[in-house]
């Protein structure tokens, strides 16, 4: 693990970084420089890109870290990422074809409960095209180990550039329509720096000639396309469906939730930058004991981890609700299940890399096919028929994701024996749960403390709080010998 916990350590820093300045645009900035309405426009423009994306990647960047580590000479390696370098273009052309050529029919039809969208329906493919191909480029990156970089980009980038064109928005250098013109040049610009860091790591030699298993990769990107496509349904219809009922202002508010929820989720996209590669090269060697080392220490890590800022958010929410717009309050409930959500993600591990990975990815379509059926039917149940709001869109995501993860725990277990429990992880369950529930129904009683009309009391509440679990938490999972690794860590620290 000394890698995975090296990289993941610095990947997790800068995606916290970039968390926080997320939050600063998510909570702060947003809320207070753009209207709720161009707020909620990008969130849907965003969303409905990040539908598409996976169709337009053709599953590349999924296929690059399965087959890479397959092949042993710089020949093969270059027959195989010229090969699929400009597959994805074979659906993004026709797709930019043909959604040119009905523009004005796509665009009529997603801007029906609210015209504003009509302006902006482009910017979707333009955001998607060139999200595809920085995936393609990253994982170009990850299977040569180097993901840090990559990483900067996905978490930072976007959202420094966030903050500079917020500020340029309320200063009036820009107008709030030019601020998505300019973010969408951004991604173009970001696409073109992670190429060039790709092509710095490893330049192929470009050949016409396909690799001998070119059918083999063909039919995996088939299959992964689909299945990433219907992930990425999962993750954003949710998003995409609020402005076919409500007005874009709801779209914002549920995305500020969902971000908070979302937080605790970093420590695992962190670690996976790093264990996708290395799980795929130990598949392809046939050493499923290491599968097995990886797949449990991978659980206990990120459950501890993700599991210590779980109770940070949830038990400090209704003050942290507090310092925002009084529009944006009564989302707790969603920030519970999406964060319950993420941390059942986490300790699944490396559990999806397995998966993906292996001879048995052909389960991936059918579980994401059903998975965006479902979401879909309970969003139209929860939050149409029953009228449940976004509370019930969350709802409907718990459930739908917490069946597939359980699913994926349980066939694992069936294909390769192996498990991601250990002997400390009910403990830690446990642990988790208990300092939940000590803390999470009182607050200090302290209000009424403002700077500059600026509420301060909600922060002084949370920091306060945050002091006497940060102690307990770490003193305990130390104690109890929880992860290996983290005590290794710590030791080292305390040296």
């Amino acid at each position: 693990m000394g890698i995975v916990l090296k990289q993941s350590f610095k990947n997790t820093l800068f995606i916290y970084l970039g968390f926080a300045i997320g939050g600063i645009n998510t909570l702060f900035l947003y809320t207070r420089f753009l209207e709720d309405e161009y707020y909620g426009l990008v969130t849907y423009l965003l969303a409905t890109s990040n539908i598409l994306m996976p169709l337009i990647a053709l599953g590349i960047h999924h296929t690059i870290v399965k087959f890479f580590s397959s092949y042993f000479t710089k020949i093969e390696k270059d027959k195989f990422l010229t090969s699929v370098l400009f597959l994805p273009l074979l659906v993004a052309v026709p797709m930019g074809f043909l959604g040119n050529l009905f523009y004005e029919e796509i665009s009529n039809y997603l801007s029906e409960e609210n015209p504003i969208i009509k302006n902006y329906t482009f910017v979707i493919y333009l955001v998607a095209f060139t999200c595809a191909y920085f995936e393609v480029f990253y994982a170009w990156a990850k299977v040569q180990f180097q993901s840090v970089f990559g990483n900067i980009l996905k978490e930072l980038w976007n959202r420094v550039v966030v903050m500079i064109l917020l500020f340029a928005v309320y200063f009036e250098w820009i107008t709030k329509a030019e601020f998505i013109y300019y973010l969408t040049g951004a991604y173009f610009l970001r696409m073109f720096v992670m190429m060039a860091y790709a092509f710095t790591l490893y330049f192929p030699k470009f050949t016409l000639s396909k690799p001998d298993n070119f059918n083999e990769i063909l039919r995996f990107s088939l299959y992964i396309i689909l299945a990433g496509s219907a992930g990425a349904i999962i993750l954003d219809i949710d998003k995409f469906m609020i402005p076919g009922k409500e007005s874009l202002e709801k779209a914002a508010y549920y995305s500020v939730a969902v971000f908070i929820g979302s937080f605790i989720e970093a420590p695992s996209r962190a670690m996976l930058n790093i264990l996708q590669p290395l799980t795929s090269k130990t598949l392809n060697e046939d050493n499923l004991k290491e599968v097995g080392s990886l797949y449990k220490k991978s659980s206990i890590n990120l459950l501890l981890i993700s599991g210590f800022f779980f109770i940070l958010i949830n038990v400090n929410i209704n003050q942290l609700f507090s310092l925002l717009p009084k529009e944006y309050a009564g989302g707790a409930l969603v920030v519970f299940m999406i964060s319950l959500l993420k941390m059942y993600n986490g300790f699944l591990g490396n559990n999806g890399a397995i998966i993906n990975n292996s001879k048995f990815y052909k389960i991936v379509l059918p579980l994401s096919l059903a998975m965006a059926f479902s979401v879909y039917f309970l969003n139209k149940l929860f939050y149409y028929t029953l009228d449940m709001g976004t509370d019930g869109l969350a709802l409907a995501t718990l459930i739908v994701i917490f069946a597939a993860n359980t699913f994926k725990l349980i066939f694992v277990k069936s294909k390769f024996s192996i498990t991601p429990f250990t002997n400390k992880t009910f403990v830690m369950f446990m642990v988790i749960a208990s300092l939940y529930l000590l803390f999470s129904f009182w607050d200090f009683p302290i209000k009424d403390i403002y700077l500059y009309k600026f509420p301060i009391h909600p922060i002084i509440n949370i920091i306060l709080k945050s002091i006497i679990i940060v102690p307990i938490y770490l003193f305990i999972i130390i104690k109890l010998h929880i992860s290996k690794d983290i005590n290794i860590l710590f030791k080292k620290l305390y040296k």
